[in-house]
């Protein structure tokens, strides 16, 4: 899945919206550190309060928000496993409600086998179909609209710590005394998942169930043992670790110095990849082996690149070397200049106005600006013009 077709996922999950069609949902009570189910309850989405159906959609958003392979992850679906989930969540999908929670009991089993929490959760399935139009309506011919639709099934998951409440005074105004809060009942935290996932996956409209949209509740720390004991699925690599692995690479190819103005050249052609492919609207995104690396280095500036040098830094880093690295994940938003003086934070392509020189026989970085330069209100004078 990429960016759009999160968003238009996501989007859908708000009250009395004819795309979004949530028929049941599905809560598990687990106790902590026993991993015992305490109560489950199964009833139809539209018969709990608006107020809870607001917070539960809020809920099942932010599994779906996130930087993809940062929070947000496609898994595929590992072959020739005993017992798959994605054999459970695809029966699932059409099964009556008592074989659909009895499916659902099962992956929460798998959940906390091996998992021990120190607090109380609580696990909800909600069970769906999801419609999109295959085109806008044409005011003119009235045509399009609702009248074609793309619809799939699904089913999504997400795991919620509770909370204890805390002690509060409060204002009686019956009795207009103030009390203490003697509340006890623990609060379902909604607002933070600790993980989901939604199957299957949607790419270009249409249903993926070999994949798996995953959800990791901190970026950059997907939980593998979830990944792997639960979902069944293959390994992943954040994004972090694929711009970790370019920068070795490169490292390995131009060495440790490298120019700014070369720096802000590999990360601008890397750019105009990724914004070709939203141009022409690529439902794959785009990737680099070790001749895109190559050919990046060569037009960037970077000095005595061959072919048999690039293959070596590249399978000495990445080690399979059928692997491709995702462009997207390379391209920092912004660029961190780290002095024991001070902190600089800069767009990438506007690091070629950073140089770093010796003057008067120190050590300087040199920013080119082209306005006026302000600091606290207060706007510095131009050396230049009082010598």
């Amino acid at each position: 899945m990429n960016k759009k077709d999160i968003a238009n996922v996501r989007k859908q999950f708000k009250l009395n919206n004819r795309y979004m069609n949530i028929r049941e949902i599905f809560n598990v009570y687990i106790k902590k550190e026993s991993g015992e189910i305490y109560h489950q309850v199964s009833q139809p989405f539209q018969l709990l309060e608006q107020e809870a159906q607001e917070l539960f959609l809020t809920n099942f958003k932010k599994v779906l928000t996130g930087s993809l392979d940062a929070k947000l992850f496609e898994l595929k679906f590992r072959r020739d496993v005993e017992d798959s989930t994605q054999m459970i969540l695809y029966n699932g999908l059409r099964a009556d409600t008592e074989e659909w929670m009895e499916s659902m009991l099962r992956i929460v089993q798998k959940m906390f086998a091996h998992a021990v929490y120190e607090f109380d959760t609580v696990v909800t399935f909600i069970r769906g179909e999801y419609q999109k139009a295959t085109r806008k309506r044409d005011l003119e011919t009235e045509e399009g609209g609702d009248d074609e639709v793309y619809s799939n099934e699904f089913t999504l998951c997400t795991l919620n710590k509770t909370d204890q409440p805390k002690k509060a005074l409060l204002f009686d105004y019956i009795e207009k005394e103030f009390k203490s809060n003697n509340a006890v009942d623990p609060i379902i935290n909604l607002t933070a998942p600790l993980t989901g996932f939604m199957f299957p996956a949607f790419n270009d409209n249409s249903a993926d169930v070999n994949h798996i949209l995953y959800y990791g509740g901190k970026a950059n720390q997907p939980d593998t043992m979830f990944i792997e004991e639960v979902l069944h699925c293959e390994d992943i690599i954040t994004a972090i670790e694929e711009k970790d692995s370019f920068e070795q690479i490169v490292k390995l190819v131009a060495g440790e110095e490298v120019p700014t103005n070369v720096i802000s050249n590999v990360y601008e052609e890397i750019d105009k990849m990724v914004q070709e492919s939203i141009e022409n609207e690529e439902s794959e995104p785009p990737k680099l082996d070790s001749r895109d690396i190559e050919r990046i280095l060569e037009v960037s500036g970077v000095e005595d690149v061959d072919t048999a040098k690039v293959e070596h830094a590249f399978k000495s880093v990445v080690y399979d070397v059928n692997h491709e690295i995702k462009a997207s994940s390379i391209i920092p938003k912004s660029i961190k200049i780290n002095t024991k003086i001070a902190d600089v934070s800069i767009h990438p392509k506007e690091l070629k106005n950073v140089k770093y020189i010796t003057y008067e026989g120190k050590r300087c970085l040199l920013l080119e600006v082209d306005e006026d330069v302000v600091v606290e209100g207060f706007r510095l004078p131009n050396m230049s013009n009082h010598q």
